[in-house]
Protein backbone atom coordinates (compact mmCIF):
# COMPACT_ATOMS: atom_id res chain seq x y z
CA UNK A 1 0.00 0.00 0.00
CA UNK A 2 1.39 3.60 -0.88
CA UNK A 3 1.95 5.40 2.04
CA UNK A 4 -0.43 8.10 1.02
CA UNK A 5 -3.60 5.61 1.29
CA UNK A 6 -1.90 3.98 4.42
CA UNK A 7 -2.51 7.35 5.97
CA UNK A 8 -5.74 8.20 4.67
CA UNK A 9 -7.02 4.53 5.72
CA UNK A 10 -5.96 5.56 9.38
CA UNK A 11 -7.53 8.23 9.33
CA UNK A 12 -10.74 6.88 8.34
CA UNK A 13 -10.76 4.10 10.71
CA UNK A 14 -10.07 6.11 13.97
CA UNK A 15 -7.48 5.43 16.44
CA UNK A 16 -9.40 3.34 18.54
CA UNK A 17 -11.03 4.07 21.93
CA UNK A 18 -8.55 5.31 25.14
CA UNK A 19 -10.19 4.17 28.27
CA UNK A 20 -11.60 0.51 29.33
CA UNK A 21 -15.24 0.52 29.63
CA UNK A 22 -15.49 0.67 33.75
CA UNK A 23 -12.93 3.69 34.02
CA UNK A 24 -13.95 7.44 34.51
CA UNK A 25 -14.12 8.40 31.05
CA UNK A 26 -17.84 6.67 31.05
CA UNK A 27 -18.74 9.75 33.11
CA UNK A 28 -17.06 12.28 30.99
CA UNK A 29 -20.04 14.52 29.71
CA UNK A 30 -20.75 15.13 33.21
CA UNK A 31 -17.35 16.11 34.75
CA UNK A 32 -15.60 18.27 32.59
CA UNK A 33 -12.15 18.61 34.24
CA UNK A 34 -9.96 16.00 34.06
CA UNK A 35 -8.65 15.77 37.73
CA UNK A 36 -4.46 14.79 37.77
CA UNK A 37 -2.11 14.06 40.69
CA UNK A 38 1.11 14.64 40.25
CA UNK A 39 3.80 12.27 41.32
CA UNK A 40 7.23 14.34 41.49
CA UNK A 41 7.29 18.03 41.91
CA UNK A 42 11.09 19.01 40.83
CA UNK A 43 11.95 21.43 38.04
CA UNK A 44 10.14 18.91 35.61
CA UNK A 45 7.34 18.13 37.75
CA UNK A 46 6.66 22.17 37.99
CA UNK A 47 6.94 22.96 34.39
CA UNK A 48 4.22 20.50 33.22
CA UNK A 49 2.38 21.94 36.53
CA UNK A 50 2.85 24.53 34.36
CA UNK A 51 1.19 23.88 31.79
CA UNK A 52 -1.82 22.08 33.12
CA UNK A 53 -2.54 25.43 35.19
CA UNK A 54 -2.66 26.87 31.13
CA UNK A 55 -5.77 25.40 30.67
CA UNK A 56 -9.69 25.49 31.93
CA UNK A 57 -10.26 21.57 31.69
CA UNK A 58 -7.75 20.48 34.42
CA UNK A 59 -7.73 20.62 37.85
CA UNK A 60 -4.74 19.64 40.15
CA UNK A 61 -5.78 17.70 43.06
CA UNK A 62 -2.83 15.93 44.33
CA UNK A 63 0.83 16.42 44.23
CA UNK A 64 3.46 13.81 46.02
CA UNK A 65 7.48 14.20 46.61
CA UNK A 66 9.41 13.29 49.45
CA UNK A 67 11.43 16.60 49.27
CA UNK A 68 9.13 19.03 51.20
CA UNK A 69 11.09 21.88 49.49
CA UNK A 70 9.89 20.66 45.66
CA UNK A 71 6.10 20.61 46.89
CA UNK A 72 6.29 23.55 48.38
CA UNK A 73 7.33 25.06 45.17
CA UNK A 74 4.80 23.48 43.16
CA UNK A 75 1.66 25.03 45.84
CA UNK A 76 3.30 28.21 44.95
CA UNK A 77 2.66 27.78 41.61
CA UNK A 78 -0.98 26.78 42.32
CA UNK A 79 -1.52 30.02 44.35
CA UNK A 80 0.12 32.02 41.98
CA UNK A 81 -2.57 30.79 39.48
CA UNK A 82 -5.45 31.56 41.82
CA UNK A 83 -6.25 27.64 42.17
CA UNK A 84 -6.81 26.55 46.07
CA UNK A 85 -3.63 23.99 47.63
CA UNK A 86 -3.30 20.50 46.17
CA UNK A 87 -3.32 17.97 48.82
CA UNK A 88 0.25 16.93 49.43
CA UNK A 89 2.07 13.94 50.56
CA UNK A 90 5.65 14.23 51.50
CA UNK A 91 6.35 11.52 53.76
CA UNK A 92 8.79 9.65 52.48
CA UNK A 93 9.30 7.66 49.16
CA UNK A 94 6.47 5.65 49.57
CA UNK A 95 4.02 8.30 49.92
CA UNK A 96 2.81 8.66 46.75
CA UNK A 97 0.87 5.85 47.24
CA UNK A 98 -2.02 7.43 49.47
CA UNK A 99 -1.86 10.05 46.63
CA UNK A 100 -3.01 6.60 44.38
CA UNK A 101 -5.44 5.74 46.71
CA UNK A 102 -7.80 8.87 46.47
CA UNK A 103 -10.92 8.79 44.86
CA UNK A 104 -10.65 12.24 42.70
CA UNK A 105 -7.74 11.40 40.94
CA UNK A 106 -8.50 10.83 37.17
CA UNK A 107 -4.99 10.56 36.16
CA UNK A 108 -1.18 10.93 37.21
CA UNK A 109 1.99 12.60 35.51
CA UNK A 110 5.33 10.71 36.89
CA UNK A 111 8.00 13.07 36.78
CA UNK A 112 10.30 11.38 39.75
CA UNK A 113 13.47 10.19 39.25
CA UNK A 114 14.51 7.63 36.94
CA UNK A 115 14.59 4.45 38.60
CA UNK A 116 10.89 5.19 40.11
CA UNK A 117 8.87 5.55 36.76
CA UNK A 118 8.12 1.75 36.15
CA UNK A 119 7.28 0.84 39.67
CA UNK A 120 5.08 4.22 39.98
CA UNK A 121 3.49 3.47 36.34
CA UNK A 122 2.50 -0.23 37.25
CA UNK A 123 1.29 0.99 40.48
CA UNK A 124 -0.82 3.68 39.14
CA UNK A 125 -2.51 1.57 36.78
CA UNK A 126 -3.50 -0.86 39.10
CA UNK A 127 -5.79 1.49 41.54
CA UNK A 128 -7.18 2.68 38.19
CA UNK A 129 -5.13 6.04 37.25
CA UNK A 130 -4.54 6.70 33.90
CA UNK A 131 -0.87 7.53 33.22
CA UNK A 132 1.27 9.85 31.63
CA UNK A 133 5.00 9.13 32.53
CA UNK A 134 8.06 11.33 31.94
CA UNK A 135 10.82 10.53 29.08
CA UNK A 136 14.49 8.49 30.13
CA UNK A 137 15.19 4.55 29.73
CA UNK A 138 14.31 1.61 31.73
CA UNK A 139 16.73 -0.07 34.25
CA UNK A 140 16.06 -3.31 32.56
CA UNK A 141 14.63 -4.95 29.50
CA UNK A 142 12.36 -6.49 32.55
CA UNK A 143 10.93 -3.68 33.78
CA UNK A 144 9.70 -2.71 29.98
CA UNK A 145 7.70 -6.03 29.50
CA UNK A 146 6.42 -5.12 33.45
CA UNK A 147 4.58 -2.05 32.38
CA UNK A 148 3.32 -3.73 28.82
CA UNK A 149 1.92 -6.61 30.86
CA UNK A 150 0.18 -3.94 33.50
CA UNK A 151 -1.20 -2.42 30.69
CA UNK A 152 -2.36 -5.92 29.27
CA UNK A 153 -3.84 -7.22 32.27
CA UNK A 154 -5.51 -3.70 33.89
CA UNK A 155 -6.51 -1.74 30.47
CA UNK A 156 -5.25 0.98 32.28
CA UNK A 157 -3.27 3.50 29.61
CA UNK A 158 -0.21 5.09 29.39
CA UNK A 159 1.19 7.90 27.58
CA UNK A 160 4.97 8.34 26.86
CA UNK A 161 5.79 12.10 27.46
CA UNK A 162 8.27 12.81 24.58
CA UNK A 163 7.67 16.16 24.01
CA UNK A 164 10.44 16.82 21.40
CA UNK A 165 7.97 14.43 19.18
CA UNK A 166 5.99 17.56 19.39
CA UNK A 167 8.84 19.98 18.00
CA UNK A 168 7.97 22.63 15.51
CA UNK A 169 10.66 21.64 13.06
CA UNK A 170 10.43 17.57 13.30
CA UNK A 171 6.59 17.98 12.84
CA UNK A 172 7.31 19.65 9.39
CA UNK A 173 9.52 16.53 8.30
CA UNK A 174 6.53 14.07 9.49
CA UNK A 175 4.64 16.26 7.44
CA UNK A 176 6.82 16.50 4.18
CA UNK A 177 7.62 12.42 4.59
CA UNK A 178 4.02 11.69 5.16
CA UNK A 179 3.76 14.09 1.84
CA UNK A 180 6.13 11.86 -0.43
CA UNK A 181 8.86 14.21 -0.36
CA UNK A 182 11.67 12.26 0.92
CA UNK A 183 10.74 9.19 -0.99
CA UNK A 184 11.38 5.70 0.80
CA UNK A 185 12.92 6.88 3.67
CA UNK A 186 16.35 4.88 4.49
CA UNK A 187 18.56 6.41 7.21
CA UNK A 188 17.74 8.30 10.69
CA UNK A 189 19.82 9.51 13.31
CA UNK A 190 19.19 11.79 16.96
CA UNK A 191 20.02 12.21 19.68
CA UNK A 192 20.86 13.57 23.18
CA UNK A 193 23.60 16.39 22.52
CA UNK A 194 23.39 18.80 25.56
CA UNK A 195 25.71 20.21 27.85
CA UNK A 196 24.44 18.94 31.32
CA UNK A 197 27.84 19.62 33.76
CA UNK A 198 25.96 22.26 35.72
CA UNK A 199 22.56 20.22 35.98
CA UNK A 200 24.85 17.20 36.81
CA UNK A 201 27.08 18.41 39.22
CA UNK A 202 24.83 21.40 41.00
CA UNK A 203 24.92 22.24 44.98
CA UNK A 204 21.48 24.45 44.69
CA UNK A 205 22.99 27.69 46.45
CA UNK A 206 22.49 30.00 43.74
CA UNK A 207 19.00 29.86 40.93
CA UNK A 208 19.84 26.82 39.44
CA UNK A 209 23.13 27.14 39.22
CA UNK A 210 26.14 24.90 38.63
CA UNK A 211 28.68 23.61 41.38
CA UNK A 212 30.61 20.38 41.91
CA UNK A 213 28.08 18.31 44.39
CA UNK A 214 26.17 15.30 43.48
CA UNK A 215 24.16 12.66 45.35
CA UNK A 216 23.20 14.00 48.95
CA UNK A 217 25.08 17.14 49.27
CA UNK A 218 23.80 17.95 45.34
CA UNK A 219 20.19 19.65 44.14
CA UNK A 220 17.12 18.60 42.48
CA UNK A 221 18.97 16.37 39.26
CA UNK A 222 22.03 16.10 40.85
CA UNK A 223 20.97 14.31 43.77
CA UNK A 224 19.95 11.54 41.65
CA UNK A 225 20.69 11.79 37.44
CA UNK A 226 24.30 11.55 38.35
CA UNK A 227 24.29 8.46 40.10
CA UNK A 228 23.15 6.78 36.80
CA UNK A 229 26.60 8.31 34.91
CA UNK A 230 28.61 7.38 38.37
CA UNK A 231 27.54 3.49 37.73
CA UNK A 232 26.20 2.84 34.60
CA UNK A 233 27.49 3.33 31.03
CA UNK A 234 24.92 3.32 28.35
CA UNK A 235 22.64 5.37 26.19
CA UNK A 236 21.14 6.67 28.97
CA UNK A 237 18.30 9.53 27.67
CA UNK A 238 16.90 7.73 23.99
CA UNK A 239 13.67 8.98 24.03
CA UNK A 240 14.46 12.52 22.60
CA UNK A 241 16.59 10.98 19.80
CA UNK A 242 14.36 8.37 18.83
CA UNK A 243 11.09 9.11 19.84
CA UNK A 244 10.70 11.75 16.32
CA UNK A 245 12.40 9.15 14.18
CA UNK A 246 9.94 6.49 16.08
CA UNK A 247 7.11 8.77 14.76
CA UNK A 248 8.68 9.18 11.04
CA UNK A 249 9.71 5.87 10.78
CA UNK A 250 6.30 4.23 11.86
CA UNK A 251 8.14 2.52 14.68
CA UNK A 252 5.54 -0.04 16.00
CA UNK A 253 2.89 0.48 13.33
CA UNK A 254 4.17 -1.46 10.57
CA UNK A 255 7.80 -1.23 11.03
CA UNK A 256 9.69 -2.27 14.37
CA UNK A 257 13.35 -1.68 15.85
CA UNK A 258 14.63 -5.45 15.43
CA UNK A 259 18.68 -4.75 16.95
CA UNK A 260 21.27 -2.01 18.48
CA UNK A 261 25.05 -2.42 18.91
CA UNK A 262 26.48 0.70 21.36
CA UNK A 263 29.75 1.68 21.79
CA UNK A 264 30.90 3.90 24.28
CA UNK A 265 33.63 6.65 24.67
CA UNK A 266 35.83 7.37 28.07
CA UNK A 267 34.70 8.85 30.45
CA UNK A 268 36.63 12.60 31.32
CA UNK A 269 34.36 15.39 31.28
CA UNK A 270 32.90 15.22 34.71
CA UNK A 271 36.13 14.97 35.97
CA UNK A 272 37.77 17.81 34.02
CA UNK A 273 34.67 19.86 34.78
CA UNK A 274 35.17 19.47 38.74
CA UNK A 275 38.75 19.78 38.58
CA UNK A 276 38.54 23.16 36.70
CA UNK A 277 35.66 24.70 38.78
CA UNK A 278 35.78 27.80 40.93
CA UNK A 279 34.26 25.15 43.38
CA UNK A 280 36.13 21.99 43.20
CA UNK A 281 39.81 21.79 42.25
CA UNK A 282 41.99 19.23 42.04
CA UNK A 283 41.86 18.54 45.61
CA UNK A 284 38.02 18.32 45.86
CA UNK A 285 36.64 15.12 47.14
CA UNK A 286 34.58 14.62 43.81
CA UNK A 287 37.43 15.38 41.81
CA UNK A 288 38.57 11.47 42.30
CA UNK A 289 35.01 10.13 41.56
CA UNK A 290 34.89 7.48 38.85
CA UNK A 291 32.10 7.93 36.22
CA UNK A 292 31.63 4.75 34.54
CA UNK A 293 29.80 6.88 31.18
CA UNK A 294 31.52 7.13 28.15
CA UNK A 295 31.32 10.87 27.00
CA UNK A 296 30.00 9.99 24.03
CA UNK A 297 27.69 7.11 23.11
CA UNK A 298 26.76 6.00 19.92
CA UNK A 299 24.10 3.91 19.22
CA UNK A 300 23.27 1.80 15.72
CA UNK A 301 19.89 0.70 15.15
CA UNK A 302 18.43 -1.52 12.47
CA UNK A 303 14.49 -1.95 11.24
CA UNK A 304 12.71 -4.64 10.18
CA UNK A 305 11.67 -2.73 6.93
CA UNK A 306 15.24 -2.58 6.37
CA UNK A 307 15.90 1.15 7.63
CA UNK A 308 19.19 2.25 9.89
CA UNK A 309 19.54 4.82 12.37
CA UNK A 310 22.12 5.96 14.87
CA UNK A 311 21.85 8.10 18.04
CA UNK A 312 24.12 9.65 20.06
CA UNK A 313 24.58 11.14 23.70
CA UNK A 314 26.53 13.44 24.55
CA UNK A 315 26.28 15.35 27.70
CA UNK A 316 29.29 15.77 29.69
CA UNK A 317 31.36 17.79 27.64
CA UNK A 318 31.38 21.80 26.34
CA UNK A 319 29.14 21.80 23.38
CA UNK A 320 26.29 23.76 22.06
CA UNK A 321 22.68 22.50 22.45
CA UNK A 322 21.99 20.00 19.98
CA UNK A 323 19.65 17.14 19.00
CA UNK A 324 21.11 16.42 15.26
CA UNK A 325 18.10 14.81 13.38
CA UNK A 326 18.38 13.82 10.15
CA UNK A 327 16.24 12.04 8.21
CA UNK A 328 17.14 10.75 4.81
CA UNK A 329 15.03 9.29 1.71
CA UNK A 330 15.82 8.25 -1.79
CA UNK A 331 14.58 11.58 -3.14
CA UNK A 332 15.43 14.19 0.52
CA UNK A 333 17.72 14.90 2.91
CA UNK A 334 17.43 17.02 6.09
CA UNK A 335 19.84 17.85 8.95
CA UNK A 336 19.41 19.38 11.62
CA UNK A 337 21.94 21.61 13.81
CA UNK A 338 20.88 23.69 16.61
CA UNK A 339 17.61 24.48 17.51
CA UNK A 340 15.88 27.92 16.58
CA UNK A 341 14.69 30.10 13.76
CA UNK A 342 17.57 30.88 12.59
CA UNK A 343 18.84 27.36 13.11
CA UNK A 344 16.57 25.27 11.80
CA UNK A 345 19.33 22.94 9.63
CA UNK A 346 19.18 22.38 5.81
CA UNK A 347 17.59 20.35 3.05
CA UNK A 348 18.44 19.16 -0.24
CA UNK A 349 16.38 17.73 -2.47
CA UNK A 350 18.74 16.48 -5.66
CA UNK A 351 15.50 17.14 -8.61
CA UNK A 352 14.21 20.63 -7.14
CA UNK A 353 17.91 21.38 -6.63
CA UNK A 354 19.00 20.78 -10.27
CA UNK A 355 22.13 18.21 -8.84
CA UNK A 356 23.70 21.11 -6.97
CA UNK A 357 24.96 19.35 -4.39
CA UNK A 358 24.51 22.43 -2.35
CA UNK A 359 22.42 22.16 0.97
CA UNK A 360 19.31 24.66 1.22
CA UNK A 361 18.64 26.59 4.54
CA UNK A 362 15.27 24.63 5.58
CA UNK A 363 13.41 27.89 7.20
CA UNK A 364 11.44 28.40 3.76
CA UNK A 365 10.46 24.20 3.30
CA UNK A 366 9.89 24.17 7.41
CA UNK A 367 7.32 27.12 6.98
CA UNK A 368 6.11 25.83 3.75
CA UNK A 369 5.40 22.15 4.82
CA UNK A 370 4.09 23.28 8.67
CA UNK A 371 2.24 20.73 10.27
CA UNK A 372 -1.59 21.48 10.38
CA UNK A 373 -1.35 21.32 14.45
CA UNK A 374 0.86 23.78 14.91
CA UNK A 375 -1.13 25.87 12.61
CA UNK A 376 -3.78 25.39 14.63
CA UNK A 377 -2.43 25.72 17.90
CA UNK A 378 0.91 27.70 17.55
CA UNK A 379 -0.22 30.81 18.75
CA UNK A 380 -1.46 29.24 22.12
CA UNK A 381 1.52 27.15 21.96
CA UNK A 382 4.50 30.32 21.58
CA UNK A 383 5.05 30.71 25.41
CA UNK A 384 4.56 27.28 25.95
CA UNK A 385 7.67 24.98 27.48
CA UNK A 386 10.54 24.20 25.71
CA UNK A 387 10.17 26.10 22.39
CA UNK A 388 5.78 25.42 22.47
CA UNK A 389 6.88 21.50 22.49
CA UNK A 390 5.12 21.25 26.23
CA UNK A 391 1.82 22.27 24.80
CA UNK A 392 1.13 20.13 22.37
CA UNK A 393 2.45 17.04 24.67
CA UNK A 394 -0.18 17.87 27.54
CA UNK A 395 -2.68 19.03 25.14
CA UNK A 396 -2.48 15.22 23.75
CA UNK A 397 -2.67 13.88 26.74
CA UNK A 398 -5.85 15.73 27.95
CA UNK A 399 -7.79 15.72 24.85
CA UNK A 400 -7.33 11.84 24.24
CA UNK A 401 -8.46 10.97 27.75
CA UNK A 402 -11.41 13.85 27.05
CA UNK A 403 -12.61 12.24 23.84
CA UNK A 404 -12.06 8.84 24.73
CA UNK A 405 -9.33 8.08 22.31
CA UNK A 406 -5.91 6.42 22.33
CA UNK A 407 -2.82 7.58 22.99
CA UNK A 408 -0.36 8.75 19.99
CA UNK A 409 2.18 7.47 22.21
CA UNK A 410 1.51 4.41 24.08
CA UNK A 411 2.95 1.54 26.36
CA UNK A 412 4.02 -0.11 23.26
CA UNK A 413 6.43 2.96 22.26
CA UNK A 414 7.24 3.43 25.85
CA UNK A 415 8.87 0.26 26.32
CA UNK A 416 10.47 -0.05 22.86
CA UNK A 417 11.79 3.40 23.78
CA UNK A 418 12.80 3.06 26.79
CA UNK A 419 14.05 -0.64 25.74
CA UNK A 420 17.57 1.20 24.60
CA UNK A 421 18.80 2.16 27.84
CA UNK A 422 19.46 -1.39 29.30
CA UNK A 423 20.45 -2.77 25.69
CA UNK A 424 22.72 -0.20 25.09
CA UNK A 425 24.44 -0.63 28.13
CA UNK A 426 24.45 -4.64 27.80
CA UNK A 427 26.36 -4.02 24.67
CA UNK A 428 28.71 -2.11 25.50
CA UNK A 429 29.55 -4.31 28.34
CA UNK A 430 30.33 -6.83 25.39
CA UNK A 431 32.27 -4.45 23.13
CA UNK A 432 29.35 -3.93 21.06
CA UNK A 433 27.70 -7.08 20.46
CA UNK A 434 24.68 -6.77 19.09
CA UNK A 435 21.65 -7.35 21.36
CA UNK A 436 17.74 -8.18 19.87
CA UNK A 437 15.28 -5.79 20.44
CA UNK A 438 12.56 -7.56 21.43
CA UNK A 439 8.93 -7.36 19.60
CA UNK A 440 6.58 -5.64 22.64
CA UNK A 441 3.51 -5.53 20.60
CA UNK A 442 3.82 -9.49 20.58
CA UNK A 443 3.41 -9.23 16.78
CA UNK A 444 0.92 -6.13 16.44
CA UNK A 445 3.57 -3.86 15.02
CA UNK A 446 2.90 -4.88 11.25
CA UNK A 447 -0.88 -4.19 11.21
CA UNK A 448 -1.14 -1.21 13.54
CA UNK A 449 -1.54 1.85 11.41
CA UNK A 450 0.32 5.32 12.42
CA UNK A 451 -2.24 7.22 14.50
CA UNK A 452 0.89 10.24 15.78
CA UNK A 453 -0.58 13.62 15.07
CA UNK A 454 -3.02 12.31 12.19
CA UNK A 455 -6.29 13.95 13.94
CA UNK A 456 -5.79 17.69 13.90
CA UNK A 457 -7.00 17.90 17.21
CA UNK A 458 -3.95 17.05 19.64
Amino acid sequence: MERREFIKLAGLTGIGTLLHPQSWASGVAGNPKVRIGIIGTGMRGQSLLGELLRRNDVVVTALADPEPRMLTGAQRLLEKHGQPAARGFDKGDYDYRRLLALPDIDAVLICTPWEWHIQQGIEAMKAGKIVGMEVCGAMSVKDCWSVVDAYEKTKVPIMMLENVCYRRDVMAVLNMVRQGLFGELIHGQGGYEHDLRGVLLNDGKSAYGPGVEFGKTGFSESKWRTLHYQNRNGELYPTHGLGPLATIFNINRGNRLTHLSSFASKSRGLNHYIKSHIKGGPGHPNAGVVFKQGDVVITQLHCANGETMLLTHDTTLQRPYNLGFRVQGTTGLWQDFGWGEADQGFMYFEKEMNHSHRWDNSKEWLTKYDHPLWKRFGDEASDAGHGGMDFFVVNAFIECIKQNVAFPLDVYDLATWYAITPLSEQSIAKQGAVQKIPDFTRGLWANRPPVFCIDERY
